[in-house]
């Protein structure tokens, strides 16, 4: 992983006994990324530094700015927390979607939003019947992406997103201060790498299972989508909405499923 995202700070601390220590402690850093295309700069977002490319490839999947990697002529990092995009010649940029952000937080990837109108993409629904999980599978899936998280580790201040195979082998990993960055990231990850749609993966996430976090993987194609603690109401109703399975409070031995169950192997 890239250790980027971390700094150190001194700090006091009471120990259990009641004795102070002055020591330094590992800190996620959080700042802001401006995501351009070409001169127009079309969202500022708080995020852990590293996988920046990746970041702004998935923010434009997850926006539907573009949708396959040949859309992108070129994208590069600089040192001032900024990311360049350029279009292919012939593809337009929406101004109409890119009007509506500001300054997303690492909290809340759609605080930047001005409507409920602007929330939502129109992305087709899931279509895909191949892929199937079994129970054993998928209770091996947390562990995995513990172990991947590396600055979790040292900071227990970070989110971590994962794309998994139908067996269980983890192949992105990407961890940020915001979950919707994370995403962002595995799905920019997988876009440069002209891996979309990911039609017979996995996305799981360490915290909650928001609404944005369930379109995100449906603008990249992603069938189940579970995660380690609860789903909200929205993300329950988008994922019966668009024929995506939904899994919450995935910690073995135990998980719910929210919708689609069909993909879930319950016979062991």
């Amino acid at each position: 992983m890239n250790n980027s995202g971390i700094d150190s700070q001194k700090i006091i601390r009471r120990k259990r006994d009641g004795e102070m220590e002055y020591l330094p402690d590992d800190l996620t850093i959080e700042e802001p990324l401006e995501i351009r295309i070409g001169r127009k700069t079309v969202a500022t977002t708080m995020r852990t530094p590293g996988h920046d490319e990746e970041l702004a490839a998935g923010f434009l999947v997850s926006e539907a700015i573009v949708r396959m990697r040949d859309e992108i002529a070129q994208i590069s990092a600089d040192r001032d927390n900024r990311v360049m995009i350029d279009l292919k010649d012939g593809v337009k940029l929406k101004l109409n979607s890119a009007q509506r952000f500001g300054t997303i937080s690492s909290s809340c990837g759609l605080c930047g939003k001005t409507s409920i109108d602007a929330i939502r993409q129109n992305f087709p629904a899931i279509t895909s019947k191949e892929i199937r999980i079994d129970i054993d599978t998928l209770l091996s899936l947390p562990e995995k992406l513990r172990n991947a998280q590396s600055d979790f580790a040292r900071t227990g201040g970070i989110h971590a997103a994962g794309i998994f195979d139908a067996n269980g082998e983890l192949k992105i990993v990407r961890e940020d201060i915001g979950r919707h960055n994370a995403v962002d990231k595995v799905i920019g990850r997988a876009l440069l790498d002209d891996s979309l749609p990911l039609d017979g993966h996995i996305l799981l996430v360490s915290g909650r299972a928001s609404f944005e976090i369930v379109q995100k993987a449906l603008a990249a194609g992603i069938p189940i989508v579970a995660a380690v603690s609860a789903p909200s109401t929205l993300a329950v109703s988008f994922a019966r909405e668009s024929n995506q399975t939904l899994i919450g409070f995935l910690r073995p031995p135990s998980f719910n499923i929210y919708a689609h169950v069909e993909r879930v192997i319950l016979d062991r």
